[in-house]
Order: structure tokens, then sequence, then C-alpha cells
């Protein structure tokens, strides 16, 4: 047997004993359910998305029904997951299976690579999961099992690093059994060759593994090398009238892209020198402790300020408004900030009052 099927033939024969077959995308396999987790699952936990993907499913339960939906309400129900880029790609991705292949998922690797937010990787997982295509897969979990089976040098986001490994990935990738080779292979990743503290005596490739013989396991894959990440500042201004806070819509393009937050200003001004507050009335105002959000290229240093007013202004900035009320809240995609500052004053009623 040579060393390709032997691979393989382990991986699905650890599958067949300890795979995971009962999270929720894996009933009823269909591409559109699969895609929905797939994306979902980029740089976020297992764990975190189960609960996510059940609302997510019983709100969009068909590619039809998300494609018809506003955005505001996607991103409502991605609130919490982060990178909302994913999201408002997610849902221009079913407008666009919608309107072009009427309602049906392409169904071949390149076809799929060319819908929004759908790269190589998540087009395999899709074509081998719910269509039993052959079609290999290079997601963060298989990018270090590979990167430690062969002991791969280099960072895997390096071109040739990342071109040796999509040939490792297509070689042992089996053109039978390929959607649960693929699960396996993610599985593996998730569970026993972790990041830290990996489990590499319940592997099933131990003995063949080059970083374990080596002594080297958490030396693989490289990380990404490190580069110091700029440092900004914001002030957030939530302005309050009688328990509503005044949220402003971000533009579709950028950082927070066509979600909701407070109104910001520079630091170095004061928080009251807007025009417009001063004919709201301000009956008090207060610095909440400063914290920082980080991005993935730079920090964000926020700096909140409750502004409680007397009555509400027509306008303040020029982007679409609404008064949100935490007890009642509207479907909306709120920044990630946003909905840390107001859980913060639900829960502490002294400041919510």
């Amino acid at each position: 047997m040579d060393l390709n099927t032997a691979f393989s033939e382990a991986v699905l024969n650890w599958f067949d004993q300890h795979g995971r077959t009962d999270l929720p995308w894996q009933q009823d396999k269909t591409p559109y359910r699969v895609w929905v987790s797939e994306i979902m699952l980029q740089q976020t936990q297992v764990a975190t998305v189960i609960g996510y993907y059940q609302r997510f499913m019983e709100r969009f339960p068909d590619v039809q029904s998300l494609a018809l939906a506003e955005q505001d309400e996607v991103l409502h129900l991605w609130t919490g997951l982060g990178y909302y880029a994913r999201a408002r790609n997610l849902h221009k991705c079913a407008q666009t299976v919608v309107e072009k292949y009427h309602g049906v998922f392409p169904d071949t690797v390149e076809e799929l690579e060319s819908l929004s937010g759908i790269g190589r990787s998540t087009a395999g997982a899709i074509a081998s999961i719910s269509m039993g295509k052959h079609a290999s897969i290079l997601d963060g979990n298989v990018k270090r099992v590979l990167a430690r089976f062969h002991a791969v040098e280099g960072w895997p986001g390096n071109k040739k690093v990342s071109d040796q490994m999509w040939e490792i990935a297509d070689r042992y990738t089996p053109a039978k059994r390929t959607g649960d080779y693929t699960q396996a292979m993610m599985d593996m990743g998730a569970t026993l060759c972790t990041r830290s503290k990996p489990a590499c005596e319940l592997c099933p490739l131990v003995n063949q593994c080059e970083a374990y013989a080596q002594k080297r396991v958490k030396d693989f894959p490289y990380s990404k090398p490190k580069k110091e990440k700029p440092v900004r500042s914001t002030r957030m201004l939530m302005i309050r009238h009688k328990g509503e806070y005044l949220l402003q819509q971000q533009p579709s393009s950028g950082i927070w892209g066509g979600l909701w937050i407070f109104p910001q200003q520079e630091v170095a001004h004061a928080p009251l020198e807007h025009k417009q507050l001063l004919n709201a009335a301000v009956l008090e105002h207060e610095s909440l402790t400063p914290f920082r959000h980080t991005f993935s290229h730079y920090h964000l240093d926020i700096h909140p300020v409750v502004i409680d007013i007397k009555r509400k202004p027509q306008q303040i900035g020029e982007s679409e408004q609404i008064w949100y009320n935490p007890q009642q809240p509207a479907s909306v995609g709120l920044a990630a900030p946003v909905k840390k500052l107001l859980d913060e004053l639900t829960a502490n009623r002294s400041l919510a009052l």
C-alpha cells in the first residue's frame, strides 16, 4: 500500500471510530447548509458556532430566504461572530446563487470559488461534503495536520509554502469517501492535532509524523511573521434619551461595514463640542473606562462617554441613524464594541437609568 492510500485509510478508520457526526450541519448535508457552516466556522470555534448556526437556519432555512433578506437582519443574526465581511459576502453570494443559478449551487470547485466569500478550501468542502465530489481542502485545521506530518518549513501564508501544501492535500485526498475524509481531517485538526497540547498519542498518523519524530510538533505550522500593529483612538458618544441610544450606520465597505455604531469623534475634542448636542440640552455626561478593540491590522482604543439629553436632536452627522432600545432591540447588526457597551450598561442599572 502506498503512502497516499495508507494516509487516507488511517484517517478514515479513525473517523469511523472517533469522528464527530452529530453537529447540526452534519445533518441533511445540502450545499446551502454546508456552505453556511463553513463560512461561520472560519476563524470561529465549533462550540461558538452551533447556536448561531441553529438560529440562522431557523430564520433562513434555504438560500432563497437568505437572498430575500435585508442586510441588517443578516448582520443582526451575525452579531457576536465577528469578521462581518463574511456575513455581507454570505448575503451577496445567496443573491448570486438565486439570480444566476436559479437557487441551485454550482457543482464545480471553479464555479463555487467564483462566488463572493468562497475561497478554494471552502469550495472544496462544499463540493466534497455535500456533493460527493473529489475535491481537496486546506483550512486551518488541515494545514496544521499536514504541516506537522511533513514538517513543512515556512509560513503557510507564503505562496511557495501554500502551493506545496496544496500539492500534499491533493495527493492525500481519496477518490472515494471524499466527504468523510474532508470531515475527518477537519476533526483531527480540531480535536487531536490542536494548536497547543496536541494529543499525539491518540493520532492515527503519529508513527509517520515527521514533526513528532523530530520532537518539533509545536514548531509547525510556522506562525505569520509578527508586525507591530499601530494604535488608533476614538471617542464613542453614547447619546441617550429615556433609555434609547443614538446609533449610526457605517458605510457598507470598510471597518464595521453596514453595522450600527455610536457616533464617534476624535479624542482630542471635548465630548460636548457637537452643535446638535447643545440643541438637545445635555443633562449630564459620564466618561466610562476606555478599552482596546483589536482588528487584524491595528488596535483601536475606545473612550466611551454616556451623554444623557433632554430632547432628541433631529440629526447628528450625515449617516442614517436610529434610536436603539436595548430592552426592545431592533433587528440590526451591532459592531462588537457597541454590543459590549450596551450589555454592560444594561447590566449596570445605576448607569442604565
